[in-house]
């Protein structure tokens, strides 16, 4: 049977390549190193490195092992948690919601505030993580649910839209825009602009596909993931951004914000994802919390 040490040593010395090197990693000196890996190459039949005058190099049965050893570590640290998860559950249960930071302006708030009212019986470990980040937790049992924006790749999941809200402009304070009662993208036009990077794909894609379809390209002079990074560069003056309204809760007091139409119908959606074949008996019940506090946008 594989040793779980015996694997994680052979990762560290396969990323490292260096007996020294690993051994200081991993905590000890290279006798007890250099033993673990002889026993997992007898274990297993093969040699996995080359030790040579040049150092060490991962021999072709090393290189097809590695992605295999890492999934096994991977596996060994879900079970890990998952049991510890248990052991300290409430007697209602225990789940693990990762969620996008955005989730904590406005949703997050009321979601906790109705499940500790509701269901103070689960306990709940709260992880704060990208939407693409959330699928693979799910998909390796690290998490339960989780918080994000719209996918933009395929899910074999499923999703419910539990938030809806509406976009707003965001200018320094005493900026010219912000004295008009009434703007539209194109108001826009040439004005200095922060925009979302492709690393937050959906509202990316958002803005961009709406700009698009007004004719009008705004002078874009920076581009951040996150509405908190976008704020506080909206702050300092360097431009105007458009961020889902429930973002004036990040607090910047020398930001303020204005209704914008960006399309007919354009909304930032928060929505729910969970993998159906999960049998954790504290997720329906959680999940009927959440249609429940779900509000219309």
């Amino acid at each position: 049977m594989l040793d779980l040490v015996h694997l994680r040593s052979f990762a560290t010395l396969a990323e490292e390549l260096h007996f020294g090197r690993a051994a200081r990693r991993l905590h000890m000196t290279q006798p007890p190193l250099s033993r673990q890996l002889q026993l997992l190459e007898r274990e297993l039949g093969v040699r996995l490195l080359d030790r040579g005058g040049q150092g060490v190099a991962l021999t072709a049965a090393g290189r097809a092992f590695l992605p295999e050893a890492r999934a096994l570590l991977a596996a060994g640290e879900t079970a890990t948690q998952v049991a510890r998860r248990a052991a300290q559950a409430k007697p209602g249960g225990a789940l693990t919601i990762g969620l996008i930071g955005a989730a904590a302006y406005a949703f997050l708030p009321r979601l906790v505030s109705r499940a500790r009212a509701e269901l103070p019986d689960i306990a709940l470990t709260l992880k704060e993580m990208m939407g693409a980040a959330q699928v693979e937790a799910l998909a390796l049992g690290r998490i339960d649910l989780g918080l994000a924006r719209p996918l933009t790749r395929p899910f074999d999941g499923a999703a419910a839209c539990v938030m809806r809200e509406p976009l707003a402009l965001a200018l320094p304070e005493g900026h010219p825009l912000a004295a008009r009662r009434r703007l539209a993208l194109r108001d826009l036009e040439d004005v200095p602009f922060i925009m979302y990077s492709p690393d937050g794909p959906y509202l990316h894609a958002l803005l961009t596909d709406a700009f698009r379809a007004a004719g009008v390209r705004p002078r874009v002079v920076q581009a951040m993931s996150h509405a908190q990074s976008i704020l506080s560069l909206v702050s300092t003056g360097m431009g105007v951004a458009i961020v889902p309204a429930e973002a004036r809760n990040a607090c910047f007091g020398s930001v303020v914000f204005r209704p914008i139409r960006v399309a007919p119908g354009a909304m930032a959606e928060l929505h729910a994802i969970w993998r159906p074949e999960n049998r954790n008996p504290a997720l329906p019940p959680f999940r009927a919390l959440l249609r429940r506090v779900a509000l219309p946008g």
